[in-house]
């Protein structure tokens, strides 16, 4: 067995019908681990590979991140759990962010659901000495022009990252994260698909590029992994050099 096979390993990625969540999801289903995702649509036929969203091989199951009873009423379809990866997030974008139910809901999203889904499964990882990877972004290191509830959220998320490693790393359970910089998914489609400022972007990036779900997965893969057995609270950026 290698450091990274992950047969016999059950993993949740919330987040995981598409983009990054989803890059991940099949990352670690190509390598072994029984892998369940969360989404927000009924079925996981609601799901098109052009959105961004392959869920071959996966189990689905629907669930409102910002539901937070119904996460904690949640009756898992496995018996025991080793990966948790909470690669939910939304922005809102028009300055809506700067009214309360705007700013309300991304936090609600982007933070207080992080925290939901980790005690929810605490206990499972705790049996299993598993890991938790949180995906936050290259915003919790810089400003965000327009939209301040994304940018607490994710500032948030590299805290609550570092507190939970803290918190649980004599439990058996390891907390990192991912910060990703600017990945072409539907959330950043108003960056992407607009061609003058996408190339802005990629003229930003030291790598000249934008990243993809896959360049994310491959460091969760690591943090998951026995290679990070002795990683507790980091959250690595991964953005082509964009906050260089």
């Amino acid at each position: 067995m290698t450091d990274l096979d992950f047969s016999g390993k059950n993993a949740l990625v919330v987040g995981g019908s598409s983009g990054i969540g989803n890059g991940i999801a099949q990352a670690l289903r190509a390598r072994g681990a029984e892998v369940y995702v969360w989404g927000t649509r009924a079925n996981a036929s609601d799901y098109k590979k052009g959105e961004g969203s392959d869920l071959t091989g996966l189990h689905y199951d629907r669930m409102d991140a910002v539901d937070f009873q119904a996460i904690s009423d949640y009756h898992a379809p496995f018996e025991k759990l080793d990966m948790l990866i909470l690669s939910q997030g939304i922005v809102v974008y028009n300055r809506g962010e700067f009214e309360m139910p705007g700013w309300m809901k991304v936090m609600d999203t982007n933070l207080n659901s992080l925290m939901a889904c980790s005690m929810k499964f605490h206990d499972m990882l705790a049996e299993t000495g598993g890991s938790i990877v949180i995906i936050s972004s290259t915003a919790g290191y810089h400003a965000t022009k327009g939209n301040p509830a994304y940018n607490a959220s994710k500032t948030g998320a590299l805290g609550l990252t570092r507190t939970l490693g803290q918190a649980w790393a004599g439990q058996g359970i390891r907390v990192n994260g991912v910060a990703p910089g600017l990945v072409d998914t539907k959330l950043t489609k108003v960056t992407t698909e607009n061609p003058k400022r996408r190339n802005a972007a990629i003229a930003t990036i030291p790598q000249g590029r934008l990243g993809t779900p896959e360049d994310i997965a491959g460091a969760v893969l690591y943090l998951v992994s026995p290679l990070a057995s002795y990683v507790i609270g980091q959250t690595i950026v991964v953005d082509g050099g964009l906050i260089l």
